[in-house]
């Protein structure tokens, strides 16, 4: 039996998580998901989810320590994904992403070391605990390692709220797991998506703004770079990594998960517009938000020499599956 709890389990990253571990590891499983669906959705995909008997569902609020009592213990793994994330949120409430992200996190790392510390906990930190060096440093190796300065460019823009909680996060984590003997690993996600996630990232905005046809059609940051993971890929990833004993020492390892295929936001709209098959008469060039930065392009050499992961879904093949379920499943802004 393979015990495994997984927080923020109705966002899109623990939903598709899921998904794959109750495949992976089959009949006997023993999944518990945790989440306040304060923005992960009871939709009929997690109703669906939660029909199979292998699966269990939490609503508690983990900022209240006391709700770390239903948790019970035994886990084999522990994905700890639960955060305040999307960009507008870290505008709106800075306040609420630092205190949700540290609490939670601290919360969890008490009740592991001594409630389950016979397992091993994951921890989702982001690719914007360095998006700063750049600017702070002038150079950023590109493709981008693991080990490179940690850097909170404007402590008062409000968009470093949610990296400072991911950068703290890896600190706590690395010395929670020293001082403990824990195994831990940390993992740095570079621009998860697929189906059923969310309605704020670049990827759904596009799908939607085509599902409406809206033209002239505004693409933010057109000449900024990204890669993008599809999430079968990435979830496959993080599964792989925690089953690896290889990622059970001391120091803990950090780890990019991330495609290899750099893309221009501007060309990412074409390659939406080719897969929609529709296109608009007219593009509106705007600024990215500010703080965002120009370019991004993960090392993932440590990810393939661990555990010989590779992406699986191209570009073009994750793009089409997701803008087929956005036409499914539409939003109007």
């Amino acid at each position: 039996m393979t015990k495994i709890l997984i927080t923020g389990g109705a966002g899109s990253v623990g939903f598709h998580l899921s998904l794959h571990l109750l495949k992976t590891y089959g009949p006997d499983t023993e999944l518990v998901l945790v989440d306040n669906l304060q923005r992960g959705a009871m939709d009929d995909d997690l109703k669906k989810l939660l029909e199979d008997p292998r699966v269990r569902f939490l609503n508690l609020d983990l900022t209240d320590q006391s709700s770390y009592k239903e948790f019970g213990n035994g886990y084999d793994h522990v994905y700890h994904l639960a955060a305040v994330n999307g960009t507008k949120y870290f505008y709106q409430m800075p306040h609420e992403t630092s205190r949700i992200n540290l609490l939670t996190l601290i919360y969890i790392l008490e009740w592991f070391r001594t409630e389950n510390p016979q397992g091993k906990i994951c921890f989702t930190s982001s690719n914007e605990a360095y998006a700063g060096g750049l600017n702070a440093f002038g150079i950023l190796a590109i493709p981008t390692p693991e080990n490179v300065p940690l850097v909170i460019e404007d402590p008062f823009n409000p968009r470093w709220s949610y990296a400072a909680t991911k950068l703290m996060g890896e600190v706590l984590m690395i010395h929670y797991a020293a001082m403990y003997n824990l195994r831990a690993l940390i993992v740095r996600p570079h621009n998860f998506y697929g189906p059923r996630a969310g309605y704020d990232h670049v990827i759904p905005e596009f799908s939607l703004r085509i599902l409406d046809r809206v033209d002239p059609f505004p693409i933010y940051g057109a000449d900024d770079t990204r890669t993008f993971c599809y999430i079968e890929d990435a979830v496959r990833a993080m599964q792989m990594l925690m089953d690896s004993t290889k990622t059970d020492g001391q120091p803990i390892e950090v780890v990019h998960i991330g495609d290899t295929e750099e893309i221009m936001i501007r060309d990412l709209a074409e390659k939406m517009f080719t897969v929609a098959e529709w296109k608009p008469q007219t593009t509106e060039i705007k600024d990215s938000p500010h703080g965002s930065v120009k370019r991004r392009l993960a090392d993932v050499t440590k990810l393939k020499n661990l555990v010989g992961w590779k992406p699986e879904v191209t570009l073009d093949e994750g793009l089409k599956k997701t803008f087929e379920w956005y036409r499914e499943h539409p939003k109007k802004f």
